[in-house]
């Protein structure tokens, strides 16, 4: 018998908010917590008096100010609209994917989620597909991509709630006066980062580990390679290698950034003007237009090589419904509504309290803010050359992945030998999975 949410330790870092908001932001962003520790009463709701059906919505906590109260304004929207339903918001601070999967485990928990789909949570059968709240045309305004990440075996289990991309941002000023366009390929990237290092800067920032996080499969997707394709692990090959050893001649150059106050998904680096050219995300330009103001261009990872193409990375969040919630048509209703239907929700939930792109392409595409030419370009990348990992590939594939570029960078070791082992674990770990 599975244990109740009830039974599980109690921490008071699981926020419930049930009618009115709970002012919790002054937790640190990424506050550290006791792993898998969930709040007694957190879980599902039981029903209200007179049949009232009660709605349990985990989020984990965004760091962007002003998201707690949105979430909650629009589950009271819901309720004002149907109200013989509560929907009760749970802000999640700290790990909140082991808060999750230890409370998906349980009689009680959430009745609606959010997270990124993995094959796990579909053979263990713990969320619900939402084929059916897809119509021909909604499903037309959603990309390929979106509805493949969210789908195992043709069936769609997720609605992106929103999507997260990849810039390589850099001073147009400062490549000017160097006489630089911005590079097209990677040879072309490591040269003008040599071009533009100085005594007081670096020419290129990845990340404080040299790329390693920040370019794991972005380098080898723009060298042509993949990683999961159906029940294959096709990444160990020539390409993939010969990307993971130009990045260690990167890193060798002396032209990369490294010991920055702040990782690559942070922009100061490059408003602080420790970097001419920083990879991050999207979500950063509000950020690096309100320091840098027209001085500052962008574009995708540019191409491996004339073999190769631009690429970047496709993100984001999803919203589930529980395959246990003893409400799941209603739950269902309630994610269509807030996800699919209502376009003004989407629009204000990417870019009213940060910068993320509305996963319906004519939500993204009516927004004003993402007219402006950065962020209209970086979309067009998304839609072109955007890619993302499939569901089956899992943590332990990606550690595999990780230890063997970091041996390549770190140690010096072999690129091609360390890729390879890499690829026999991932192999055997993807038997395992799909046993």
């Amino acid at each position: 018998m599975r244990p109740s949410l009830s039974d599980l330790p109690c921490s008071a870092d699981a926020v419930p908010v049930e009618g009115q908001h709970v002012n919790r932001r002054g937790f640190l962003k990424f506050a550290l917590v006791s792993a898998g520790a969930v709040l007694t009463g957190c879980g599902r709701s039981p029903n209200g008096s007179g049949g009232r059906v009660t709605l349990t919505h985990w989020y984990h906590q965004y760091g962007e100010t002003g998201t707690q109260d949105a979430v909650v304004r629009y589950a009271q929207e819901y309720t004002k609209l149907h109200p013989d339903v509560d929907v009760q918001v749970v802000w999640v601070p700290g790990d909140y994917h082991t808060k999750l999967a230890t409370a998906l485990l349980t009689s009680g928990g959430p009745d609606i989620f959010e997270s990124q789909l993995s094959v796990p949570m579909v053979t263990a059968e713990q969320v619900v597909p939402l084929d059916d709240l897809f119509t021909p045309e909604t499903r037309r305004d959603f990309s390929e991509r979106d509805l493949a990440s969210n789908s195992v075996n043709g069936k769609i289990y997720g609605i992106k709630m929103l999507d997260d991309t990849g810039v390589l941002y850099y001073r147009k000023s400062l490549l000017d006066t160097a006489g630089l366009q911005p590079p097209t390929t990677m040879d072309g990237l490591i040269d003008a980062a040599k071009k533009l290092t100085s005594s007081t800067r670096k020419g290129l920032f990845l990340g404080n580990d040299g790329g390693i996080s920040a370019l794991l499969t972005i380098g080898p997707w723009s060298a042509g390679s993949d990683f999961l394709v159906g029940d294959k692990i096709v990444f160990d090959n020539p390409r993939t290698v010969a990307f993971y050893d130009k990045l260690r001649a990167l890193n060798d150059a002396g032209a990369l950034l490294i010991g920055a106050p702040t990782d690559w998904w942070d922009p100061s680096a490059l408003t602080q003007g420790l970097t001419v050219m920083q990879w991050g995300g999207l979500w950063a330009f509000p950020a690096i237009h309100k320091a840098l103001g027209d001085d500052v261009g962008g574009m995708g990872w540019p191409a491996f090589d004339e073999g190769g193409k631009p690429v970047t990375f496709l993100g984001g969040w999803s919203a589930m419904v529980n395959a246990q919630s003893r409400h799941i048509e209603e739950a269902k209703r309630y994610v269509k509504w807030l996800w699919i239907d209502n376009k003004k929700i989407q629009q204000d939930w990417c870019l009213s309290y940060g910068f993320h792109v509305p996963p319906r392409i004519s939500a993204a595409r009516s927004a004003a803010p993402l007219r402006a030419p950065l962020p209209a370009l970086a979309m067009k990348n998304l839609e072109v050359y955007g890619r993302f990992l499939p569901p089956a590939w899992n943590s332990a594939m990606n550690t595999a992945l990780t230890d063997a570029v970091t041996n390549i960078l770190k140690q010096g070791r072999p690129a091609a030998d360390e890729i390879h082992a890499a690829a026999k674990k991932c192999e055997r770990e993807l038997k395992r999975l799909l046993e």
